[in-house]
Protein backbone atom coordinates (compact mmCIF):
# COMPACT_ATOMS: atom_id res chain seq x y z
CA UNK A 1 0.00 0.00 0.00
CA UNK A 2 3.02 2.72 0.89
CA UNK A 3 6.11 2.63 0.36
CA UNK A 4 8.43 5.28 0.76
CA UNK A 5 12.66 4.78 -0.42
CA UNK A 6 14.88 7.16 0.06
CA UNK A 7 12.57 10.03 1.63
CA UNK A 8 14.17 13.18 2.29
CA UNK A 9 13.46 16.45 3.92
CA UNK A 10 15.40 20.04 5.08
CA UNK A 11 14.56 23.09 5.35
CA UNK A 12 16.91 26.37 4.97
CA UNK A 13 18.63 27.70 8.17
CA UNK A 14 21.61 30.21 8.26
CA UNK A 15 22.76 29.61 5.04
CA UNK A 16 22.69 25.74 4.94
CA UNK A 17 19.90 23.16 5.85
CA UNK A 18 18.56 21.39 8.97
CA UNK A 19 17.79 18.04 8.05
CA UNK A 20 14.28 16.73 9.26
CA UNK A 21 14.22 13.20 7.45
CA UNK A 22 17.16 11.29 6.34
CA UNK A 23 17.12 8.19 3.75
CA UNK A 24 13.68 7.04 5.26
CA UNK A 25 13.07 3.82 3.95
CA UNK A 26 9.17 2.37 4.98
CA UNK A 27 6.78 -0.24 3.66
CA UNK A 28 3.36 -0.06 5.01
CA UNK A 29 0.73 -3.13 4.10
CA UNK A 30 -3.16 -3.17 4.36
CA UNK A 31 -4.17 -4.33 7.40
CA UNK A 32 -0.45 -2.59 9.61
CA UNK A 33 -0.29 -0.46 12.69
CA UNK A 34 2.62 1.21 12.80
CA UNK A 35 4.05 3.80 15.65
CA UNK A 36 6.47 6.16 14.77
CA UNK A 37 8.22 7.26 18.04
CA UNK A 38 10.50 9.99 18.63
CA UNK A 39 11.60 13.11 20.54
CA UNK A 40 9.62 16.22 19.67
CA UNK A 41 11.80 17.72 17.00
CA UNK A 42 12.24 14.51 15.40
CA UNK A 43 10.20 14.73 12.19
CA UNK A 44 7.21 12.51 13.16
CA UNK A 45 5.10 15.25 12.40
CA UNK A 46 6.66 15.82 8.81
CA UNK A 47 7.04 12.27 7.80
CA UNK A 48 2.57 11.86 8.54
CA UNK A 49 2.30 15.34 6.76
CA UNK A 50 4.23 13.27 3.78
CA UNK A 51 2.18 9.88 4.33
CA UNK A 52 -0.65 11.82 4.48
CA UNK A 53 -0.41 13.91 1.06
CA UNK A 54 -0.48 17.29 2.77
CA UNK A 55 3.69 17.83 1.99
CA UNK A 56 4.86 16.97 -1.62
CA UNK A 57 8.30 18.83 -1.18
CA UNK A 58 10.80 16.20 -0.11
CA UNK A 59 13.10 14.20 -1.98
CA UNK A 60 12.86 10.63 -2.64
CA UNK A 61 10.04 8.54 -3.79
CA UNK A 62 6.64 7.57 -2.27
CA UNK A 63 4.90 5.22 -3.97
CA UNK A 64 0.79 4.91 -2.61
CA UNK A 65 -1.23 1.98 -3.94
CA UNK A 66 1.40 1.30 -6.42
CA UNK A 67 1.13 5.21 -7.71
CA UNK A 68 4.24 7.06 -7.48
CA UNK A 69 3.19 10.76 -5.96
CA UNK A 70 5.76 12.73 -7.65
CA UNK A 71 4.10 11.98 -11.12
CA UNK A 72 1.10 13.58 -9.26
CA UNK A 73 -0.35 16.45 -9.91
CA UNK A 74 -1.97 18.80 -6.69
CA UNK A 75 -5.41 18.20 -7.45
CA UNK A 76 -4.15 14.22 -8.22
CA UNK A 77 -2.62 14.02 -4.98
CA UNK A 78 -5.63 16.18 -3.14
CA UNK A 79 -8.13 13.35 -4.89
CA UNK A 80 -5.90 10.67 -3.79
CA UNK A 81 -6.08 12.17 -0.14
CA UNK A 82 -9.78 12.58 -0.13
CA UNK A 83 -10.48 9.30 -0.74
CA UNK A 84 -7.70 7.12 1.49
CA UNK A 85 -6.62 9.28 4.00
CA UNK A 86 -8.04 9.84 7.53
CA UNK A 87 -6.25 12.13 9.27
CA UNK A 88 -5.87 13.05 13.38
CA UNK A 89 -4.39 16.07 13.72
CA UNK A 90 -2.40 17.04 16.92
CA UNK A 91 -4.73 20.15 17.44
CA UNK A 92 -7.92 18.50 16.21
CA UNK A 93 -8.57 20.85 13.92
CA UNK A 94 -12.84 21.06 14.77
CA UNK A 95 -14.92 23.38 13.11
CA UNK A 96 -15.49 26.14 15.76
CA UNK A 97 -18.47 27.28 14.08
CA UNK A 98 -19.90 23.29 13.46
CA UNK A 99 -21.70 20.95 15.76
CA UNK A 100 -20.23 18.04 16.59
CA UNK A 101 -22.14 16.33 14.37
CA UNK A 102 -21.41 18.72 11.33
CA UNK A 103 -17.51 18.41 12.16
CA UNK A 104 -17.96 14.15 11.93
CA UNK A 105 -19.75 14.97 8.35
CA UNK A 106 -17.82 17.19 7.17
CA UNK A 107 -15.51 14.43 5.24
CA UNK A 108 -18.29 12.63 3.72
CA UNK A 109 -19.83 16.03 2.56
CA UNK A 110 -16.37 16.57 0.90
CA UNK A 111 -16.92 12.65 -0.83
CA UNK A 112 -20.35 13.57 -2.64
CA UNK A 113 -21.91 10.85 -0.33
CA UNK A 114 -25.33 11.04 -0.51
CA UNK A 115 -27.36 12.86 2.56
CA UNK A 116 -29.26 9.88 3.72
CA UNK A 117 -25.56 7.45 3.47
CA UNK A 118 -24.07 10.69 5.49
CA UNK A 119 -26.92 10.64 8.21
CA UNK A 120 -26.96 7.18 8.77
CA UNK A 121 -22.84 6.79 8.83
CA UNK A 122 -22.76 9.75 11.40
CA UNK A 123 -25.30 7.95 13.74
CA UNK A 124 -23.42 4.77 13.69
CA UNK A 125 -19.66 6.99 14.75
CA UNK A 126 -21.71 8.60 17.09
CA UNK A 127 -22.78 5.87 18.51
CA UNK A 128 -19.60 3.88 18.31
CA UNK A 129 -17.77 6.55 19.87
CA UNK A 130 -20.20 7.04 22.56
CA UNK A 131 -21.38 11.04 22.21
CA UNK A 132 -24.40 10.67 20.86
CA UNK A 133 -25.27 13.06 23.55
CA UNK A 134 -23.01 15.30 22.53
CA UNK A 135 -24.02 16.00 18.73
CA UNK A 136 -25.51 19.36 18.97
CA UNK A 137 -22.59 20.74 20.94
CA UNK A 138 -19.91 22.87 19.56
CA UNK A 139 -15.84 22.03 20.02
CA UNK A 140 -15.82 24.96 22.60
CA UNK A 141 -18.30 23.26 25.01
CA UNK A 142 -16.46 20.29 24.72
CA UNK A 143 -13.63 18.93 27.06
CA UNK A 144 -10.10 18.27 25.37
CA UNK A 145 -10.77 14.31 25.62
CA UNK A 146 -14.08 14.57 24.17
CA UNK A 147 -12.54 17.16 21.31
CA UNK A 148 -10.19 14.09 20.66
CA UNK A 149 -12.61 11.48 19.94
CA UNK A 150 -14.37 14.24 18.27
CA UNK A 151 -11.80 14.04 15.84
CA UNK A 152 -11.18 10.46 15.58
CA UNK A 153 -14.23 10.05 15.08
CA UNK A 154 -14.25 12.45 12.00
CA UNK A 155 -11.07 11.05 10.68
CA UNK A 156 -13.04 7.42 10.63
CA UNK A 157 -16.21 7.84 9.32
CA UNK A 158 -15.32 7.91 5.44
CA UNK A 159 -13.32 4.51 6.00
CA UNK A 160 -10.19 5.64 4.67
CA UNK A 161 -7.26 2.92 4.27
CA UNK A 162 -4.96 4.90 5.29
CA UNK A 163 -5.50 6.13 9.07
CA UNK A 164 -2.93 9.16 10.30
CA UNK A 165 -3.01 9.94 14.03
CA UNK A 166 -0.24 12.82 15.24
CA UNK A 167 0.01 13.25 18.73
CA UNK A 168 -3.26 10.62 19.05
CA UNK A 169 -2.46 10.45 23.11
Amino acid sequence: MIQLRGVEKWYPYQGGRTWVLRNVDLDIEPGDFLTIMGPSGAGKSTLLSILGMMDSEYDGEYRFHGRDLRTLKGKQRAALNKEHVGFVFQRFHLLDDLTVYENIEVPLTYRDVRRSEREARVAEVLDRFNIVAKKDLFPNQLSGGQQQLVAVARAVISRPSLLLADEPT
